[in-house]
């Protein structure tokens, strides 16, 4: 939330961009619960350590979506405070 915060309102970024290996379950969830949206996989994007070719997907957060995405973190973190 503060690193998204301060990439639209402080910074005036029109997009934020995540990038995660396909093999990678946790973390594609992760940021669609953020609310990002998958705009798709880069096949072969790059070597992995053990030389198989890594295919990665990308996730974005547009300016023009920022604020439902806020109002949606600031709900799931209001209910998180309430949980603890």
């Amino acid at each position: 939330m503060l690193l998204l915060t301060h990439a639209f309102e402080a910074l005036g970024c029109q997009v934020v961009g995540f990038r995660t290996d396909n093999f990678n379950l946790a973390s594609q969830r992760a940021i669609a619960a953020l609310g990002a949206r998958k705009d798709g996989v880069i096949r072969h994007y790059q070597p992995r350590r053990d030389g198989t070719a890594r295919d990665t997907i990308i996730y974005s957060i547009l300016a023009a979506e920022w604020p439902d995405v806020k109002r949606h973190l600031t709900t799931r973190l209001a209910r998180h405070g309430k949980e603890t």
